[in-house]
């Protein structure tokens, strides 16, 4: 166990090296149990037919087959991939291109690149979306980028955890609600990896908790009250968000239920005895925000079946 007196930058360093063995372990682990696929086969491509640039018929709303709401969250989910450059830059810069490290950080891009490459075929192949407005998105989404600001190494692999499974319930709830057996058969592909490389990182943080427990309590705590999505910079994002958590395809229920306090269990962070006061302090707050946004949630809950029933009265 790293002393309790190290300085910050020490203990950042330490760990990363200290963690070389558990990243090598868990990057084999990943190698073993991930299924290599490829995003053409999830595409139908019989469907597809030349925009007018080519002769044919530019986009109009009634091509789509996609629910409304879908069509939103599957523009949010592959412009949150579109960013991958900034993430790898991100992940990159904060872990190491070397070693275990390195490799992982290689690994992990190549197949996140395959996500925004199938979503991006799927909806131009079968007219899901506006193509034009799409790219634009894409531009300004990507010209923008992605910046975590200052967070330290710990910060980072304690927000992937939570981020990734956050990504996972996104994809597969979306694919679940757009109408469309191979949207869904496609997203739950994602989703499927997108959970491998959350348990990837949950283990990292299981082991930097038992070697720098207090440092890794306050940046869990950190991470889980400063939560942001990594498309939260891209047009439209706020406005989407409510969208999409109207429909229940990612809302404060699920992000509680089925993100944040999972995670926690798994790491035990609120039964562990090797805590410092700063570990315990850091336990306790976590603890009183997660109560608050459970009742948030309730709340919210509450308020969107109010406001299913009125509009299901008024209907009838």
């Amino acid at each position: 166990m790293l002393a309790a007196a190290d300085t910050e930058e020490g203990v950042q360093a330490r760990l990363l090296h200290e963690l070389e063995p558990v990243v090598a372990e868990n990057l084999d682990r990943h190698l073993q149990v991930a299924k290599s696929w490829h995003p053409h086969d999830y595409v139908p491509w019989s469907r597809g037919r030349d925009f007018a640039f080519l002769g044919g018929a530019d986009w109009q709303p009634a091509d789509s087959q996609l629910d409304p709401v879908a069509q939103t969250a599957m523009v949010v989910n592959l412009l949150t991939e579109d960013n991958l450059p900034s993430y790898h830059r991100e992940i990159a810069t904060r872990f190491s291109r070397d070693g275990a490290w390195g490799e992982w950080v290689g690994r992990w891009t190549a197949e996140e690149g395959r996500h925004g490459i199938a979503l991006r075929d799927y909806l131009v192949v079968t007219r899901g979306v506006d193509p034009v407005q799409l790219e634009h998105l894409r531009m300004l989404h990507m010209t923008a980028g992605y910046d975590s600001g200052d967070k330290t190494a710990l910060q980072a692999v304690a927000y992937v955890s939570f981020q990734e499974l956050a990504t996972r319930v996104s994809h597969r709830n979306t694919g679940a609600a757009a109408g469309c057996p191979l949207a869904e058969q496609l997203l739950t592909r994602i989703a499927t990896d997108e959970n491998l490389h959350m348990v990837f990182y949950r283990n990292l943080v299981a082991a930097a908790l038992d070697r720098a427990p207090d440092a890794t309590m306050c940046a869990i705590r950190d991470e889980v009250v400063g939560f942001q999505m990594p498309g939260q910079g891209m047009p439209g994002f706020v406005r989407n968000s409510v969208t999409i958590a109207k429909a229940g395809i990612y809302d404060l229920r699920l992000h509680h239920d089925e993100v944040i306090a999972p995670v926690l269990r798994f790491w035990k962070v609120f039964t562990r005895t090797d805590f410092g006061p700063a570990g315990r302090q850091a336990c306790e707050e976590l603890a009183a925000f997660m109560a608050a946004l459970d009742e948030q949630a309730s709340r919210f809950t509450e308020r969107r079946d109010r406001q299913r029933h009125n509009a299901e009265q008024r209907a009838s």
